[in-house]
């Protein structure tokens, strides 16, 4: 499984929202799932995981602009590459309007 959750570290609170887009590079990247972080900022894909190029993008310009804050990032793309599929993997992303962070999770 993938996962994530989007800590707006402005403000201190989860970024409730948020669109989520979950591409895998094949050839091109194409999109595979997609889906709106929960009152915690968090959402999961459903999707199988095999092995191979994975990128999350992370729509904070609509995040920012339905919060009225200025903001410099249009997106944030996370890409990474899956080797074991036996094992979850959790993508947190702290942001803010000016900036982010991320990490492999557990």
């Amino acid at each position: 499984m993938i996962s994530t959750h989007i800590l707006d570290t402005s403000i201190g609170n989860p970024a409730a929202g948020v669109k989520v887009t979950l591409e895998i590079l094949d050839g091109d990247w194409k999109e595979i799932a997609s889906g709106v972080t929960n009152d915690d900022g968090r959402f999961a894909f459903e999707n199988e995981v095999k092995i191979g190029k994975y990128r999350i993008n992370f729509h904070t310009e609509e995040y920012f602009e339905k919060t009225k804050t200025e903001y410099f990032f249009l997106e944030t793309p996370v890409a990474f590459h899956i080797t074991n599929i036996n094992r979850k993997y959790h993508v947190p992303l702290l942001v803010n309007p000016f900036g982010y962070s991320t990490y492999r999770g557990s």
